[in-house]
């Protein structure tokens, strides 16, 4: 049960001051790797506050999978659009882990799945920005079927061929995005200081990559960037970059 609530607080904390989003992935020669988000909230955490002293137990690290809230979901799960039932089920490889000690003010959330190739995780990532809508409502007392979702506002894209890498973020519907965007108008302030990150490992050195403000590692092979959240919020192209690998 506690693990859930946390599951819907890592859902809904965007809106919170202090985060950082850091998306990772770890890609193979043959394609395959681990795809990650994660939030950072030990700087909320510093702070104090409502939410830090209410988390129980002071320390916690767990991990629990997707696969097992959908099981438990399943009746009112079947009663979605046949759509939604396959976007939701995207999601059984996913698990969820939960890392918070009150006493050195740590905490942070992350959502990773594995992959056996670059297609599956444009389906994983995709089903995980689609289903928003759906993870809230699995808190107790509520049910998955009260709010289906019709839908995602942005989705992302991942190729790997010939040596050469591409994210490509893109909006799918702008009439829901534009709605997104008002209604967090007032929220603006406290997410000014959010930051979106990019963390990815190649199993090659990197040739070329079209970012310039990258920072790698010593042997080349992992990339880091960031943007401001609400710059990708408005316009998720702004973290869309290319990778080439050396031979």
């Amino acid at each position: 049960m506690k693990n859930r609530k946390l599951l819907v607080i890592w859902c809904l904390v965007l809106t919170l001051v202090g985060c950082q989003v850091t998306e990772t992935l770890t890609l193979n020669e043959d394609g395959s790797g681990r795809i990650s988000i994660s939030m950072d909230m030990s700087e909320m955490m510093a702070f104090g506050g409502d939410l830090g002293d209410s988390l129980k137990p002071e320390k916690m690290d767990s991990i629990m999978s997707m696969k097992d809230i959908l099981e438990e979901k399943k009746d009112s799960i079947s009663k979605l659009p046949k759509k939604d039932q396959e976007r939701l089920k995207k999601l059984e490889n996913y698990s969820f882990r939960t890392f918070m000690d009150t006493e050195t003010k740590e905490m942070f959330f992350d959502l990773y799945t594995d992959f056996k190739d670059i297609k599956e995780a444009n389906d994983l990532m995709n089903a995980f920005e689609s289903s928003g809508d759906f993870i809230p409502s699995m808190g107790p007392g509520t049910d998955v079927n009260s709010d289906p979702a019709s839908g995602g506002i942005m989705a992302v894209n991942f190729s790997y061929k010939n040596g050469k890498f591409v994210r490509d973020a893109f909006i799918v519907d702008e009439e829901k995005h534009k709605m997104q965007m008002d209604s967090i108008k007032t929220a603006e302030g406290f997410m000014s200081s959010m930051k979106y990150k990019i963390k990815y490992t190649f199993p090659r050195r990197i040739k070329s990559i079209s970012v310039e403000d990258a920072r790698f590692s010593l042997d080349g092979k992992t990339v880091e960037f960031e943007k401001p959240f609400l710059d990708y919020f408005k316009d998720p192209d702004v973290l869309d970059f290319e990778v080439e690998l050396e031979d």
